[in-house]
């Protein structure tokens, strides 16, 4: 099957995204229709035939100036059941950003475990497949769903970015705490193997209570070193703030913050404006909108997620591999 045979739509709330996903994959977005009530409803529908159709959906799902992760989730929802009624062959949720995807288990009694009954709403409504970037607890995600659910990676957008960046420099990967040291570990493996040199790897120590986030040991030597550290997302910045501040501390030449999603809650701006921090590193999944436009200019660098989504559409209508678009 070609790609002609894809119907994909882009929700108005990402419809930037999914224009750039229609480009790489060079098919145009259907037409559909989202329509406010004056009492605050709303309801979407495809104005396009997908009665027998492989159907593909973008939203991103995080909070902006005009919607809500919940109004966004709703909307997502909806549309969906919409083209499960309208007789569409099978339904995939393109979700760059899912929301709820952290609160992923008890942390105190009688907690939600959220990312679990959200997934239970993909189900209900007849989602087929979920495909979503760089989750906070893969394992958690992947147990989460009955339905389909693809996970994709940005390791490959960014050891394609540092490869020529940090060729001639002795690099140390950073986790910025113990429970990212395997994603670290992957990425520096992938970093090594590109570079074909030794790439060495260190991690800080953090303790989290009551929202206030401490420890600045080191495990790992970053002295002489351009630092890369990586996570999954950043959020209010306060964490990669604090491994930058450790690392340059200890003689870091340059030091880099990467992120798969740059979420930017709160005082993030001040946080990451440190000179400490050489460049912020984050994927399109979360347009930079609560940054400060100076330092988004000056320090953060956007590589695109949109062509990985787009390959995995293909891959996905045509039976082809995950693993191998994964791997490096």
């Amino acid at each position: 099957m070609s790609a002609e045979d894809i119907t994909l739509f882009a929700l108005h709330a990402s419809r930037e995204f999914g224009e750039r996903v229609s480009a790489h994959l060079g098919i145009p977005l259907s037409d559909h229709e989202e329509r406010e009530f004056e009492d605050g409803e709303h309801k979407s529908r495809p104005l396009v035939n997908v009665r027998g159709r492989d159907v593909f959906v973008v939203q991103s799902l995080y909070s902006d100036l005009q919607q809500s992760v919940n109004d966004k989730l709703c909307r997502l929802l909806f549309f969906i059941g919409a083209l499960r009624d309208a007789s569409a062959q099978r339904v995939t949720a393109i979700v760059p950003y899912l929301g709820y995807a952290r609160k992923d288990r008890k942390s105190q009694p009688r907690d939600p475990v959220t990312s679990r009954y959200v997934a239970s709403l993909f189900e209900a409504v007849g989602t087929d497949r979920v495909v979503t970037l760089d989750v906070h607890n893969l394992a958690a995600y992947q147990n989460a769903f009955r339905c389909h659910s693809d996970h994709l990676e940005a390791r490959k957008l960014f050891v394609r970015y540092f490869a020529g960046l940090v060729q001639d420099a002795e690099v140390v990967v950073v986790s910025p705490d113990v429970g990212g040291i395997k994603r670290a570990e992957q990425f520096r493996q992938a970093l090594s193997r590109v570079l074909d040199k030794a790439v060495s790897t260190a991690f800080l120590e953090k303790y989290r209570s009551k929202g206030v986030v401490t420890g600045e040991a080191i495990v790992g030597d970053v002295k002489n070193r351009v630092v890369i550290i990586i996570d999954d997302l950043i959020s209010t910045g306060t964490t990669m703030a604090r491994a930058a501040k450790a690392c340059h501390g200890l003689g870091a030449v340059k030091v880099y913050a990467v992120a798969s999603h740059g979420v930017f809650v709160g005082a993030a701006s001040q946080a990451l404006g440190d000179q400490a921090l050489e460049k912020i590193v984050i994927t399109d999944t979360i347009p930079p909108f609560r940054l400060d436009p100076a330092l988004v200019k000056e320090k953060v660098v956007i590589l695109d997620a949109a062509a990985l989504f787009a390959e995995a559409i293909k891959r996905i209508h045509s039976g082809g591999s995950l693993v191998e678009l994964l791997d490096i």
